[in-house]
């Protein structure tokens, strides 16, 4: 894979993440902008584990009478394996959602009014406040393979009675298909990300390609595998991504 530019001109961006639906997206209106290609290809996707591989965590879904969801691909999988084992979700079950977002979600599985649903802001930290309201729960927390410890660790804190599931993984996309393409800017929005490109392309050198992350364990990732991290977001001057890469084209664009 030849993912390098011999020239400094900031030309071609690769965001490694679907392509939005809507045009009305900050990379389009980059790209007007500055006359720049942007791609998007999503690096990583996510798979549901088998049946069979639930089975193996012996957890018994009839244990819990509360539900923790901290994403929509978590209500989805739920769901999903409930479904796969016939087992039928009782009216009573409690949700305590990450976000009014995913609590909304639960419309596609539950009739929204009849159930008793619990949301947060945006962070686990958010919802604490009605999960300690009901502590004689017995808790569920449907996850990936690489949750994050803050979740586990905040429950933990305060003593909450939970049982952590594996219901889908993440896993690294096929990229082979990128082999004679070339970007100036790479933008990476989590360490897996990172992990799909090198597994992907194990012979890449960054050269003179710059690398973009969002967050904190991201940007750790592009250090800790030796990269140079070019772009950084979020940061107080620049919250989101597109303004990030903007900022970096301006100050380029200066210097030239």
């Amino acid at each position: 894979m030849n993912l390098n530019t011999a020239i400094l001109s900031i030309r071609t961006i690769l965001v490694s993440q679907p392509e939005p639906a809507s045009n009305k997206n900050p990379y389009i209106a980059l790209a007007e902008k500055y006359n720049l290609q942007v791609d998007f290809r999503p690096f990583i996707h996510v798979e549901g584990v088998e049946k069979s591989e639930f089975r193996s965590q012996r957890v018994d879904l009839n244990d819990f009478t509360a539900i923790i969801l901290t994403s929509k691909t978590a209500v989805d999988h739920f769901f999903r394996i409930a479904e796969e084992c016939r087992f039928e979700v009782p009216t009573s079950m409690k949700y305590f959602c990450i976000s009014e977002a995913v609590a909304y979600y639960l419309q596609k599985y539950v009739t929204y009014r009849k159930r008793k649903i619990f949301h947060g802001r945006q962070t686990i930290v958010d919802l604490m406040d009605s999960i300690k309201k009901h502590k004689k729960e017995k808790f569920l927390l449907p996850c990936s393979d690489i949750l994050r410890n803050s979740i586990p660790d905040t429950l933990n804190e305060h003593k909450i009675d939970f049982e952590r599931v594996v219901l889908y993984r993440t896993v690294a996309t096929d990229l082979t298909d990128l082999k004679s393409v070339s970007y100036d800017i790479l933008v990476f929005f989590s360490p897996s990300g990172i992990e799909s490109l090198l597994k992907n392309f194990p012979d890449f050198k960054q050269n003179k390609t710059r690398i973009a992350a969002f967050g904190p364990t991201t940007a750790k990732a592009i250090v800790d595998n030796n990269l140079r991290l070019d772009i950084h977001a979020p940061q107080p001057q620049t919250p989101s991504m597109s303004m990030a890469i903007e900022e970096y084209i301006k100050d380029h664009d200066k210097k030239k």
